[in-house]
């Protein structure tokens, strides 16, 4: 039980410091996971981030419901989704009683700017960060390009590129093995 204790409330406070959506929680499961607690490395991260995101739903309940199955199985699972969920139902109802009010206030808006720029250098840290350490050839730096290049010169959808980055790399690996 002690277990569902520590599940839940690591992701309540990661759900509750999550402000922009799942990629700015990467910041936050590296730290807790990786380096505070051990329970992962930071390719198994990225394994659980990559699963988290080609599933159906929402990035950060995803991963959380996968770690959180990985440690305690589905109580894990339970414990974790409710520790990521409670922080937003939380907000959103104190947002949507509070939102006529607050809405046109400038220092509300001029904090909202500020914590976006906050979020983006902490998420473009963790990704160099997690880069360096995942990139083993430049097949890799290849595919990261290619990926980077279709979202952003073509607005690709994130589904598809993670299907066909899987698929490259499974056939990069059968190539490396026939080889061996």
């Amino acid at each position: 039980m002690n277990e569902m204790a520590v599940l839940y409330s690591l992701f309540f406070r990661i759900g509750l410091f999550s402000v922009g959506g799942g990629y700015v929680m990467l910041p936050m499961l590296r730290s807790e996971l990786v380096e505070k607690r051990g329970w992962a490395d930071d390719r198994e991260l990225l394994d659980y981030y990559a699963i988290g995101q080609a599933t159906p739903g929402i990035i950060a309940i995803n991963t959380a419901t996968f770690i959180g199955f990985k440690r305690c199985g589905i109580a894990g699972a339970v414990a974790a989704t409710a520790g990521m969920v409670t922080p937003s139902l939380i907000i959103i109802l104190l947002i949507a009683a509070l939102i006529p009010s607050i809405q046109a206030n400038p220092f509300v808006q001029k904090a909202f700017k500020g914590i976006r720029v906050a979020v983006a250098m902490l998420l473009a840290g963790t990704l160099i960060s997690l880069a360096r350490k995942s990139w083993k050839s430049p097949w890799e730096i290849a595919l990261t390009a290619g990926a980077f290049a279709a979202v952003v010169a073509f607005g690709a959808a994130p589904v598809p590129i993670i299907l066909a980055a899987g698929a490259a790399g499974w056939l990069f690996s059968r190539k490396r093995r026939a080889r061996a």
